[in-house]
């Protein structure tokens, strides 16, 4: 996954220089709800261009009540999903912490709202004091780290005793093994753990059409290729792999031991 990170880094840095406009504010791989979920749960509507996107995010969520909540988003990118969440689950405040100084530069700018706030920093040394927060959320962000158990470690000490820990992200078979094992000796209490594969490929199948185009009206030429692998679509490697099981996708759910926040 080494030359993967690499290409991911590159192309989200690419995507936080050339693409400024608040117009693609997601870049995961997005969630299709199961008819079951769609009439159990307020998804989101089809005339939302971004709809596959957020419902990874309420897929992560899963249901769980934010409300005067404290939340972080590590690893949010162009500011979409820590928007959504601060918009729509009325958490008390939203951080989002990104390593990029653009990236969050651009949530600055696109996303403006009281008790929302974007802050560089790094997902394995966070700027923040011990059990700042009542929730943690981090999507398809994870496997561009270099230590996922600090990582972990990390994500345990900036959380409140009785918050959550809401999870999503890709890996190859053999490193899902690895990620459950990793979630397990964490510290937290894992209170479940979703193999969504199937899920994401239907999104990414659905969503092919609107993020082709994306590409070839913000991405100069030379460097579609790669944004088409970054972006999962239909015929790239990396939507092969997740489609052949050679890659896994994984959500989850942990919670730190303790009383719940109030």
């Amino acid at each position: 996954m080494a030359l993967q990170r690499q290409l991911w880094r590159s192309c989200y840095d690419l995507l936080a220089t050339r693409v400024t406009a608040p117009d693609w504010a997601f870049m995961n791989y997005g969630y299709a709800p199961s008819a079951a979920e769609v009439d159990g749960a307020p998804w989101v509507s089809p005339d939302n261009p971004d709809q596959l996107c957020i419902q990874l995010y309420l897929r992560a969520v899963d249901g769980t009540d934010l409300t005067d909540h404290d939340v972080l988003e590590v690893g949010s990118g162009r500011g979409g999903g820590a928007a959504y969440l601060h918009a729509q689950l009325h958490p008390r405040e939203v951080t989002g912490l990104d390593f990029s100084r653009k990236a969050v530069a651009l949530c600055e700018r696109n996303h403006r709202a009281p008790g929302l706030a974007f802050v560089c920093g790094d997902a394995l040394a966070m700027p923040f004091p011990d059990e700042s927060f009542d929730a943690v959320i981090n999507v398809e962000s994870s496997h561009c780290y270099e230590d996922v158990d600090r990582f972990l470690a990390e994500v345990a000490r900036v959380l409140r005793p009785g918050g959550r820990f809401f999870f999503a992200d890709l890996r190859s078979a053999e490193g899902a093994e690895r990620l459950r094992d990793q979630l397990d000796g964490s510290g937290l209490q894992v209170v479940r753990v979703d193999d969504i594969s199937a899920n994401v490929v239907t999104a990414l199948r659905i969503d092919n059409e609107r993020k082709v185009d994306l590409i070839r009206s913000w991405i100069p030429r030379p460097f579609r290729p790669a944004m088409r692998v970054f972006a999962g679509i239909e015929g790239t490697m990396n939507y092969r792999r997740l489609k052949n099981g050679t890659w896994r996708y994984l959500a989850a759910q942990l919670l730190k031991p303790g009383a719940s926040p109030e």
